[in-house]
C-alpha cells in the first residue's frame, strides 16, 4: 500500500482539497485498495477546525465531498508512517523538513513539480482563488498518480 500524506500551513484549504482529489483519482482508476491518503498542517493555528467553507465548496462543485475531515497537525512520527509527504509550496517542505529533522530517505516533494513545474500551489485562504487552487492541485495529483502508476508497472 502507498501511503500518501498532503501538506500545508493549516489544513483547511489545500492539503485537504488535495486529499480528496487524490482519493477521488485513485478510487475512479479502480486502486483505491491501493492507496491510504491523509492530510495535515504544518502549524497548529487551525487544528480540529473543518475543511474551510469556500474550499469545501469549491470540491463539492466537482461532486467531491470531504465530510468529517477536520484539521490535524504533522507529527515527526508521520515520517516512518508514510511513503510521500506532498507540500503544497516551498513553505510547507521548509517548515515539513524543520519538523522531520531531514528527509533522509527523500519523501519529500512539492506537488507541482508532478507537472513538470516549479512553482508553488497558492494559498487560496490569501488569493481568494479557490478555483485556481482546485485546477492547480487537481494537475499535481493527476501528475503524482501518473508516476506512482509508472512505478507499479
Amino acid at each position: 500500500m502507498i501511503k500518501i500524506m498532503f501538506v500545508c500551513h493549516g489544513n483547511i484549504c489545500r492539503s485537504p482539497m488535495a486529499e480528496f482529489i487524490m482519493k477521488n483519482l485513485v478510487t475512479d482508476a479502480g486502486l483505491s485498495d491501493r492507496f491510504y491518503i491523509a492530510s495535515s498542517a504544518t502549524s497548529t493555528e487551525e487544528l480540529g477546525n473543518p475543511v474551510y467553507p469556500p474550499a469545501r465548496s469549491e470540491l463539492a462543485k466537482h461532486d467531491i465531498g470531504c465530510s468529517g475531515k477536520t484539521a490535524v497537525q504533522l507529527r515527526k512520527s508521520d515520517y516512518d508512517r508514510y511513503d510521500y509527504f506532498i507540500g503544497m509550496d516551498t513553505a510547507n517542505i521548509r517548515n515539513m523538513n524543520r519538523i522531520f529533522g531531514s528527509d533522509r530517505d527523500g519523501k519529500i516533494y512539492k506537488l507541482l513539480t508532478f507537472t513538470g513545474r516549479s512553482d508553488d500551489v497558492s494559498d487560496p485562504w490569501y488569493s481568494r482563488k479557490f478555483d485556481t487552487a482546485y485546477a492547480d492541485i487537481e494537475e499535481g495529483c493527476k501528475g503524482l498518480l501518473a508516476k506512482l502508476m509508472e512505478d507499479l508497472k
